[in-house]
């Protein structure tokens, strides 16, 4: 069995390439946030493939928790702005006047954890600089990764209000139904993480999973990758 620990980012290409080996079992993976991940890992979880952002990979292959030459890029993700599918305008978020506006509109704001998730850490700091976040801190709602804080936003609970709306990684917001990319954040405001994969040292003697990243990192899924989310 190749076990996975992934940055929730990528779950949707992870189901789309291995849904078979996943549902039969000869695969299992954890998705979430980037800093719960290797926490996991760091905490002796069993894994063989590692997916996170490439400054984390880094630091980890240089600590000898990942081996650096099985290192490989699958792209960058833009973080987005999301609404519930069941809403029938659309807010603007395509420029700083405008998403502040909708910021501040808004009966709730969904995204995941401002401490370990990508996405979070920064749409925090997004709304502490566009000089917001005291006055929607009372309405928005944190979720351990992008994943939960979608499912949320796509149940549009009536003790939210009507006016919801959410933040992640485009690549969540594209994978989860019942919910619509509104856009990516706008200059100076939006973010493009870069996520890699690499074997760690029990990955790297198990041929399966030697297998699994060449498919997931190979030429032939760019365009699988590019309907997901990734900037290749």
């Amino acid at each position: 069995m190749v076990h996975i620990l992934s940055a929730g980012a990528c779950k949707g290409l992870f189901q789309a390439l291995f849904r078979k080996r996943l549902e039969s079992g000869k695969a299992v993976a954890e998705y979430g946030a980037v800093g719960a991940m290797q926490e996991k890992l760091m905490a002796g979880e069993a894994c063989d493939i590692l997916v996170l952002t490439l400054p984390m990979l880094e630091k980890l292959a240089g600590e000898g928790w990942v081996v650096a030459s099985t290192m490989t890029e699958l792209g960058s993700v833009g973080t987005g702005m999301a609404i519930c599918n069941k809403l029938k305008s659309v807010p603007d978020v395509s420029e700083e006047a405008v998403l502040s506006a909708n910021l501040l509109a808004a009966t709730a704001i969904h995204f995941p954890d401002p401490a370990k998730a990508t996405a979070g850490i920064h749409f925090q700091s997004v709304l502490e600089r566009l000089g917001v976040l005291e006055e929607v801190a009372s309405r928005c709602v944190h979720y351990p990764n992008g994943a939960a804080a979608m499912a949320s936003l796509a149940s549009h609970e009536s003790k939210y209000g009507d006016l919801q709306i959410g933040c992640t990684q485009i690549s969540e917001i594209l994978y989860t139904k019942g919910v619509k990319l509104v856009g990516e954040l706008p200059m100076p405001y939006h973010l493009r993480t870069i996520y890699a994969a690499a074997l760690t040292p029990a990955g790297a003697e198990s041929e399966r999973a030697h297998k699994m990243l060449k498919k997931l990192t190979s030429a032939k899924t760019q365009n699988l990758r590019k309907k997901g989310g990734f900037l290749l």
